[in-house]
């Protein structure tokens, strides 16, 4: 996936010019005896009086935000109607630092509308708020209504309701059924004054005072304190983001597995970068759970290590090599072989035509030596400027780091960054005609996206043939949360090409050397139980390894509450038959709050 933060700034751009935009037109105003939020809110996704003017809403300041594009309050209801699915909050749009306080008691009148945060094309839901707004302060000083707990209990367990069929499959105009789905259920409190006790976090705390939690602590939980997506079924319903209302100093820096203890309360809001959202005006105070970064064996004599790990957009300004380098040498051990993901060429970003990436790697290369490690090797194909993807000029691309005093590796001249490599037969042996080389780069499975990098090794006389991989991203797939239900995950469609081209290549090794061994590994930016992995293993040319430990296990990077796959090590049928092979996911990143990359490197060893 693209750097977690690099997306997030992007889309909050997106978000700053939406939120000033109205999506409403202006009708009749609405009888200002008879309206009161719970009318506003409704009985579905969407207001009913979208469009129209209200007057003389009643409420009580809930919380204020006086910070980022969607400067507002919310109010709620004093007098709840007895339908739970109806809303007794609301979001009013301010647009500039609000005048109110917690605690006034307000009338509102604006202009009813129905903001979809991320913009209508991202599918994502949207938040009824009240916009153009005149307010008028009643009295000061009011008892804030008792927030509603959100717990194990009140949160169903089904996930979402199916979609209308005849809507596209969106959930939208649906009546509401708390009861009966988490969506339903969190929608039936959007803009309320909610709360939540004793929460254990489920996603570290990030830059944008964020953090996830669960309100299920036994939700798929793993031993490091997540809870594992172990299928597009099983979206794990507890989860619920935390945001701070309050000043960023005092927001905890939070790890996976430590507790929110006491209570955390504040407005239910809902945002494109994960949904429904407690907006804390009070956060329980943070238990540390002492988590550790894990270490992988050192691998034995006869044993070949192989290793993946995305090091985030690496070049040669950033002040993480000598991170990158410890979790190398001490985390890891030191392998044999490490499939290197996102380095960046010699200046990064800057996009000057400038492709080479020698320097970032000779940083990379002395702080493994200087923290102990290897004198490593290495060996990459510079991409065609632009044409890779990711962070614009940056040309991020694959490159293998080995250890030549325990593997060498076979040069063959030729391959560039439009040549591919094919695969020929020498007594009875698959070999590849240019080493290291690029796999179909003029295939269109590969436009905008980087081309594998296949090379071929020699371990204590046996061949290894190493394909180093890095899939296209995710993004424009809708959320978990979508209005869309089931979400469209179109981003897959690409990704299906790429995992198709490998594996053809694969069976080509295949063909020439039937017990040849294979290892197709890196970001494959999707999960172990996906069409995208199930096309890479067609016909057994492959098999994902991290399918060998428990399902609890079975993640190297955590996202909105969800600890998933992306990172993979496949394996060809005779590393797999032999049954001497063994794979770890080192959890070193993905789950702590002062991560040096957003993945978890994974390292296999077996014995060739």
């Amino acid at each position: 996936m693209p750097s977690k933060r690099t997306a997030r700034i992007g889309a909050l751009t997106v978000a700053a010019i939406c939120s000033t935009v109205s999506a409403v037109v202006l009708t009749s105003p609405a009888e200002a005896d008879s309206i009161r939020i719970h009318d506003i809110q409704g009985t579905t996704r969407t207001s009913p009086l979208v469009g129209q003017q209200v007057t003389g809403v009643e409420g009580i300041v809930t919380g204020v935000r006086t910070y980022g594009s969607s400067r507002g309050f919310w109010i709620q209801d004093a007098r709840a109607d007895d339908s739970p699915a109806t809303s007794e909050g609301v979001f009013v749009f301010t647009g500039s630092r609000p005048t109110v306080s917690v605690g006034d008691a307000v009338t509102v009148s604006g202009t009813v509308g129905e903001f979809v945060p991320g913009g209508t094309s991202s599918g994502n839901q949207s938040v009824t708020q009240i916009s153009r707004p005149t307010i008028t302060v009643v009295s000061t000083g009011n008892a804030v209504p008792a927030p509603t707990v959100i717990d194990a209990k009140s949160v169903p367990g089904e996930y979402t309701p199916a979609g209308d069929t005849a809507a596209n499959g969106s959930i939208n105009a649906l009546p509401l059924a708390p009861a009966d789905s988490a969506l339903d259920y969190y929608e039936s409190l959007e803009g309320m004054n909610v709360q939540v006790a004793d929460t254990r976090v489920v996603t570290a705390s990030n830059d944008f005072t964020e953090l996830w939690v669960t309100v299920k602590p036994w939700e798929n939980r793993n031993r490091r304190g997540g809870t594992v997506y172990g299928s597009y079924t099983s979206q794990n319903t507890g989860r619920l983001k935390i945001q701070s209302l309050g000043a960023v100093a005092d927001f905890p820096k939070a790890n996976v597995g430590d507790v929110l203890k006491g209570t955390t309360t504040g407005p239910l809001d809902y945002n494109q970068f994960g949904g429904y959202t407690l907006v804390a005006s009070e956060l329980g105070t943070l238990k540390q759970g002492g988590l550790e970064r894990e270490t992988t064996r050192k691998q034995a004599r006869g044993e070949l290590a192989v290793a993946t790990y995305n090091v985030e957009n690496l070049d040669p300004s950033d002040g993480t090599f000598a991170d990158h380098a410890a979790a190398i040498v001490n985390n890891l051990q030191s392998p044999d072989i490490v499939a290197l993901e996102e380095i960046q060429d010699n200046n990064g970003a800057t996009k000057d035509g400038t492709v080479a990436a020698d320097q970032t790697m000779k940083k990379l290369v002395d702080a493994i030596a200087a923290a102990g490690g290897p004198t490593y090797d290495w060996r990459s194909i510079d991409p065609v400027d632009l044409a890779d993807g990711g962070q614009p000029g940056g040309n991020i691309r694959q490159v293998f780091l080995f250890n030549p005093e325990r593997v060498s590796f076979t040069d063959r001249a030729g391959g560039d960054a439009t040549t591919a490599v094919g695969v020929t037969k020498e007594y009875g042996k698959a070999h590849l005609t240019v080493s290291p080389g690029r796999i179909d780069p003029a295939n269109a499975a590969w436009t905008d996206s980087r081309k594998p990098l296949v090379g071929e090794f020699v371990f204590r006389g046996k061949s290894v043939f190493v394909i180093a991989n890095h899939f296209a991203s995710k993004g424009g797939d809708q959320a978990l949360h979508s209005q869309f239900q089931p979400p469209t995950r179109s981003s897959e469609t690409q990704r299906h090409l790429q995992a198709t081209a490998v594996n053809t290549f694969v069976k080509e090794i295949l063909a020439a050397q039937k017990n040849a061994n294979v290892i197709a590994l890196g970001d494959i930016n999707d999960f172990e139980f996906s069409d995208t992995t199930k096309l890479l293993e067609d016909d057994g040319a492959l098999w994902s390894a991290v399918k060998s430990l428990p399902k609890s296990e079975r993640y190297s990077y955590v996202y909105q509450g969800n600890a998933q796959v992306l990172d993979q090590i496949l394996i060809s049928p005779s590393i797999r038959r032999s049954c001497e092979y063994t794979y770890d996911s080192v959890h070193i990143n993905s789950e702590f709050h002062d991560q040096v990359s957003d993945h978890d490197p994974s390292v296999l060893r077996f014995r060739p």
